[in-house]
């Protein structure tokens, strides 16, 4: 039996399904929250993650739905930097800030109303679980794969509590967790489940067009410049971003992949997991993003010395 039997009829319903609290309960409800103790604060705010740009935003958008709703009610097509300084920030917030489940509900309610119709004229609403619980598996996919490919490799145990403790992230958005695996074993197969369901969508290929036709040329840099200077960032983009992409997310956006690129970029990667040690020894604000920083300072634990090698 699938894992995602009732998925594509679960997603069609577009219907939104918040979980809040009403009064006569909230004054019960065990507050969830992720701590300095747990995985996740230590890897997800880990500055390495921007080699995962690229695998958390395309993912996303490979879904039909998801790829239709930023067409529909996004600025990525003009102001796609924008979008994300105002989308990041709340997510990170959700994790790393004293008041979770205040930017969790906010970034649901950012939600409430994205909805709209896909190409086969069915419906679609960002907060039906379904479709939400697939924005947050990117989220927890990049967790994992950016720490096992580029820091350091994760154990089995280590791969399970990332995704308990992704559970708990989950809860913080207050959307019914009707679409949530249940074990780690269920997010692998619904993971390679959802792969399959990855389409071309025009989204997702215009966010990928960098990739095929190299980089924009900055206004203010002639032409001859440009073109030397864009050729090792083009030749690091399409190795070592396009390396961290599912096959079938190349696939669907016509992006150039052999054998000879992934012997590269395994190289690259083994290089990076290699230099780990130097890494953590970076000043903390180096090592994490501002949000996870603060956090990190706030509780007054170094992260550096925690979970740098696999728990035996």
């Amino acid at each position: 039996m699938s894992v995602n039997q009732g998925f594509d009829a679960g997603i069609r319903e577009a219907e939104p399904m918040i979980v809040d609290d009403t009064p006569d309960t909230a004054g019960e409800i065990v507050r969830p929250r992720l701590g300095a103790d747990s995985l996740v604060w230590k890897f997800y705010g880990d500055s390495r993650g921007i080699l995962g740009f690229q695998r958390l935003a395309g993912t996303e958008n490979c879904i039909e739905q998801l790829g239709q709703a930023v067409l529909d009610h996004s600025v990525i097509f003009s102001d796609f930097l924008g979008r994300a300084k105002r989308t990041g920030p709340p997510v990170m917030k959700t994790v790393y800030s004293t008041e979770p489940e205040k930017w969790g509900r906010t970034v649901r309610d950012f939600h409430r109303d994205i909805k709209g119709t896909i190409s086969d004229g069915s419906r679609y609403h960002a907060l039906n679980p379904e479709l939400f619980y697939w924005a947050h598996a990117t989220f927890v996919d990049q967790v994992l794969y950016i720490t096992d490919t580029f820091i350091r490799r994760l154990t089995y145990a280590e791969k399970v509590q990332i995704f308990e403790e992704s559970k708990v992230w989950y809860q913080l958005y207050g959307v019914s967790d009707r679409g949530q695996p249940q074990t780690y074993e269920e997010f692998v197969a619904y993971w390679e489940d959802m792969l399959n369901r990855f389409v071309p969508h025009k989204t997702i290929v215009y966010a990928t067009g960098y990739i095929r036709q190299g980089l924009p040329r900055p206004k203010k840099i002639p032409a001859p410049v440009w073109n030397v200077l864009s050729a090792p960032l083009n030749a690091f983009i399409r190795t070592v971003i396009v390396g961290t992409l599912p096959q079938q997310m190349r696939d669907v956006c016509d992006l150039e992949w052999n054998d000879k690129k992934e012997k590269n970029f395994q190289r690259f990667a083994a290089f990076m997991r290699a230099i780990n040690p130097l890494v953590n020894r970076l000043p903390l604000k180096y090592l994490y993003v501002p949000w996870a920083y603060e956090a990190w300072e706030k509780v007054g634990i170094d992260p550096r010395p925690l979970h740098n090698k696999p728990a035996a």
